[in-house]
């Protein structure tokens, strides 16, 4: 079966083609961060109208590159959330009126679990059991994954996610939009040492996270320092090394609990690199091994929808009945899918 993912959740569009017998065949990124750039952040009636403008020319053009038609594809998977609800109803909208034109069967899939399956478009795929850190824009979650549909949410944000919570402090700084890669840069410019803000939640037990005050401490910092190039950079340096530091009591905190000896970093956030250094050495110094996926699918790609999709559509789910986007949608909602015949 040749499954067609499409990704609509915010403001990237994603296509890919993913085979049963082959693997990964194609795969296509529209990126809208110059259409946001001049607001600061993704203006949602903007990011729908351009997901309507680019989904089916991106679908084309991985058919095309693979020599195959419409008719050869045997499922289509789409993001039915969480994410924002215009662009969501694009994706979900045209993989239906796709399904009902080709005879074929479609799925909705989450978002985050997408992003959680990652890893295992890479040759070298996490084995089961595993810890999952997922960190992006819109979650931040700590998971125990004993295979697909059987997830147990360990510890999330009360607050901001990590991704909000780079976003905002990159702005605070003066870094223009996206504010992670760009902070991420500025803090390898920063000297450690004149800042030090706090390391939310992990004095007391528990795996959830909290991210509003490490914000408010940094608000605090911005208006008492100079606005001088490098005091910028340690301020940078400062929040990363905090919002590291979280991570890795977190992580580490959840593998001794746990006993897995495999941990996944996915989402946009896990493509910082002092992140996934530090986690790795967590993960080495706990016996465990650390999996990511390759950077270009830690954002939001259709290559993760098409995937997490084949392995749902395969073992016969099947979407109930008309569009139903999800914007919110917990996790441990999602079951296990049931054997293949």
């Amino acid at each position: 079966m040749i499954v067609l993912g499409i990704e609509t959740s915010c403001d990237e569009t994603g296509i890919a083609l993913y085979s049963g017998d082959r693997g990964l065949i194609a795969h296509r990124l529209h990126s809208q961060v110059a259409t946001h750039a001049t607001y600061g952040g993704v203006v949602p009636e903007l990011a729908s109208r351009d997901h309507v403008r680019r989904v089916l020319p991106l679908a084309q053009d991985c058919l095309a590159e693979e020599g195959l038609d419409a008719g050869d594809i045997g499922g289509i998977a789409y993001a039915r959330g969480p994410g924002l609800a215009g662009a969501l109803l694009v994706g979900a909208s045209v993989a239906e009126g796709l399904g009902w034109a080709l005879d074929c069967p479609v799925l909705g899939v989450h978002h985050m679990e997408a992003h959680l399956l990652a890893p295992m478009l890479e040759p070298d795929p996490p084995a089961f059991p595993f810890l999952a850190l997922l960190v992006s824009g819109g979650h931040t979650l700590l998971v125990e994954v004993a295979d697909i549909g059987r997830y147990r949410v360990l510890g999330e944000s009360l607050d901001d996610a990590a991704g909000e919570a780079f976003d905002k402090t990159a702005k605070l700084l003066g870094l223009p939009y996206p504010g992670g890669p760009q902070l991420e840069a500025l803090a390898r410019e920063g000297e450690p040492g004149p800042f030090r803000f706090p390391r939310p939640m992990t004095d007391r037990p528990g795996l959830d996270f909290s991210f509003s005050g490490l914000k408010t401490a940094v608000v605090n910092a911005v208006r008492e320092a100079d606005e001088d190039a490098p005091t910028r950079a340690a301020i940078a340096r400062a929040f990363q090394d905090a919002v590291v530091d979280t991570f890795a009591i977190k992580v580490r905190r959840a593998l001794e609990q746990t006993g897995v000896r495999h941990l996944v970093v996915a989402g946009g956030v896990g493509a910082n690199q002092a992140l996934r250094g530090r986690l790795r050495q967590v993960a080495e110094d706990q016996g465990a091994v650390m999996a990511c996926p390759r950077l270009a699918f830690c954002t939001d790609n259709g290559a993760m929808i098409a995937y997490a999709g084949y392995r749902r559509l395969w073992a016969g789910e099947r979407d109930p009945g008309p569009v139903d986007i999800r914007p919110r949608w917990p996790m441990d909602e999602l079951r296990v899918p049931a054997p293949a015949d």
